[in-house]
């Protein structure tokens, strides 16, 4: 039974909500911005709707805070007052500080990304210049056919796949070509153009894993990863980097995977490159990335474009620049849209919306997996005398964990490549909205101190009026709708580490879920991320900000002719780098299952398969043994491509050149 709010709560609830983002009288406000608050805005039944959805437990824990903030006489206190108890509640213990940041991190995400059902828009747009979506989505018919589940189903196949992005797409695509019997497994549903109404909202609870943004188990990091069929290439931002020559070769002379230090390694990535058709054409640098060179010309730093898995026939700049939310224009060559739809035509049997509960095996080795189907409850299971595991880096080594193989180091050493951002606030409208989120970036720290490869990218972001109001630090309602007054003007920058220090994911006891951990300690992650915070600050001033801003508790911010910029410096860089400081992100998952020739310090062999669980395979990002230090997608894809081929060997089937 959903939990129900009180009378009281919801007025707790409601004055919670516009405390966040109050009425405020200021002049001159055209669009409404300053009077608009969250309640106008339907912020609070939003929240309720979302509390009958949650997992009794978290949702009581939910309307037990807000008897305890209510209990301070918080309905009735003034705007100063409710503000200072929020703070005052944070501090009280772990639960209440996460309780306090889940009610304000919705507050904020409905309020400036909700559409009105009837129009499409949100009114407080108008003050970004944000134009919301472009387009209906277009009349695109759905070209593979899922496997209905209508009851609990048997299945057998000579290949069972767990997952269905970069990794699991490309093996599903190469086995099934090679004449195996392939089933895939796919936790979310299948979406396509037709389905991509370019909504922030939509896409989170359709194509994101556990709904969007959601933190580590400590708080410390918030990641993103997709979770639909054809997983993050659905909704990434089609960064197509190569490998970079010192992960080869570490890989190569530290983890046994000594072709990926050879020329044999270039072949699988020439494969994966001509298949989803990547280029430089329809890179696009869009205001933010014109001012990211201007700042890099003027440093003296290499900045250069990318390439990207775009289709040129669809491509439409405008467009691009929501593709976070699903690409509409069918540009993108998501695993959706080229390797899962190899797969089907090839005879793959494809089911969505089951998730795989356990691996189960037979005399040592793998035999099937037990699913169920979430809609229906209903029982799915494949047998299959081989199983991927390519759920991604955060539920690959919970499914292991659940199955109780691939021995003591499943979940361990997950990698992040986790972000720090820095807002810069410029004289001319930015027009972030409009072009590809990742044409172009900086490589110039990459190699890292003394080509230990352990640097950093400074790339740009996708632009969203929802997660981008809720990461900007909050200190008081008028504090954050001053800086959101301005988001019109302002081109964000992060800089992403290839980190050396590791978390890990381990099951929560109650749900057997797997629950991410990560805390920035390294002593070389945090010389890093302090000289990616430094070189954003300078690369913000070079570019000519008016204003820059760090993404950290109390938004320390400079100003152009007022502030020194080395003290500023000096400032960012003494944040703490934890939950409650500086606010960091996380788009890449890595590691948990990672390969190597010792079991002791890895789960799966040089082939990829698991040490001691002969059948099993790691198929995606999680075999990475190190982080890739770039987007991962291409490696992630060129690995999975290696992989198909040795499964192949196992199986007996004839070779992919032979297919």
């Amino acid at each position: 039974m959903p939990v129900e709010p009180s009378d009281q709560q919801l007025a707790v609830l409601r004055a919670v909500c516009d405390t966040f983002v109050p009425s405020i009288e200021h002049s001159p406000d055209p669009h409404g911005f300053w009077a608009r608050s969250a309640t106008d805005m339907g912020a609070d039944q939003a929240i309720v709707e979302m509390l009958g959805t949650l997992p009794d437990e978290q949702a009581g824990g939910l309307l037990q805070l807000l008897d305890a903030i209510g209990d301070q006489g918080f309905v009735g206190a003034t705007q100063a007052s409710r503000e200072q108890l929020l703070k005052t509640t944070s501090l009280a213990n772990r639960d209440a500080a996460g309780g306090i940041a889940i009610l304000g991190g919705l507050t904020l995400l409905i309020t400036y990304a909700a559409p009105d059902p009837q129009t499409g828009q949100n009114p407080n747009w108008a003050q970004f210049g944000f134009p919301g979506p472009l387009s209906a989505p277009p009349d695109e018919p759905k070209r593979i056919t899922p496997l209905d589940i209508d009851g609990d189903t048997e299945l057998e196949a000579d290949v069972a796949i767990v997952g269905s992005g970069a990794g699991g797409g490309v093996i599903a695509a190469e086995l099934s070509k090679a004449g195996l019997k392939v089933v895939v497994l796919e936790m979310g549903g299948y979406f396509n153009e037709a389905d991509f109404v370019q909504s922030e909202l939509w896409a989170y609870q359709n194509l994101y894993w556990r709904g969007g943004p959601n933190a580590t188990g400590d708080m410390n990091i918030s990641i993103q990863a997709g979770s639909c069929l054809g997983g993050g290439t659905v909704v990434n931002w089609t960064n197509s980097l190569k490998t970079k020559p010192w992960v080869r070769e570490q890989w190569a002379k530290e983890f046994g995977l000594e072709d990926i230090g050879t020329d044999e390694w270039d072949r699988h990535i020439d494969a994966v490159w001509e298949r989803l058709q990547v280029g430089d054409e329809c890179s696009d640098l869009n205001v933010p990335h014109q001012l990211m060179q201007a700042g890099a010309d003027a440093l003296g730093w290499n900045f250069t474009k990318t390439n990207r898995n775009t289709d040129p026939s669809r491509y439409d700049p405008a467009s691009a620049g929501l593709m976070g939310f699903g690409d509409q224009s069918g540009a993108k060559n998501s695993t959706m849209r080229t390797y899962l739809q190899d797969a089907f035509e090839a005879g793959a049997q494809i089911v969505v919306n089951t998730m795989a509960m356990k691996v189960l095996t037979d005399g040592g080795r793998a035999a099937a997996v037990a699913a169920v189907h979430i809609p229906s409850g209903a029982n799915v299971s494949v047998r299959a005398p081989h199983v991927v595991v390519a759920a991604g880096a955060l539920e690959s080594p919970a499914l292991l964990l659940r199955s109780e193989i691939g021995g003591p180091e499943v979940g361990k050493h997950l990698r992040l490549h986790p972000c720090t951002a820095t807002m810069g606030t410029y004289a001319q409208d930015t027009d972030p909205w409009w072009g590809p989120p990742h044409p172009a970036l900086i490589d110039e720290f990459a190699p890292g101190i003394d080509g230990d490869g352990y640097g950093f990218l400074i790339e740009g972001v996708q632009y969203t009026t929802g997660v981008g109001a809720s990461a900007i630090p909050w200190e008081s309602g008028e504090q954050h709708k001053a800086f959101l007054e301005d988001f019109r003007h302002v081109a964000t920058f992060i800089g992403l580490i290839r980190d050396h220090g590791e978390g890990h994911v381990e099951l929560d006891p109650g749900t057997l879920m797997g629950v991410p951990y990560y805390a920035l300690t390294d002593p070389v992650d945090v010389a890093t991320t302090r000289r990616a915070m430094e070189a954003q600050i300078r690369l913000h001033h070079a570019a000519g900000a008016q204003r820059i801003g760090v993404l950290a508790t109390g938004l320390p911010l400079w100003h152009r002719g007022e502030d020194d910029l080395e003290a500023f410096i000096e400032r960012a860089n003494k944040i703490p780098l934890r939950a409650g400081a500086m606010r960091m992100f996380a788009a890449h998952q890595m590691g948990t299952c990672r390969m190597g020739t010792d079991p002791q310090t890895s789960v799966a062999n040089t082939h990829g398969e698991l040490h001691d669980t002969p059948g099993v395979w790691i198929g995606d990002a999680s075999a990475f043994p190190t982080p890739s230090g770039t987007n991962p997608m291409i490696t992630i894809m060129a690995l999975a491509h290696r992989t198909a081929e040795r499964i192949q060997a196992a199986v007996g089937a004839k070779t992919l050149q032979e297919a």
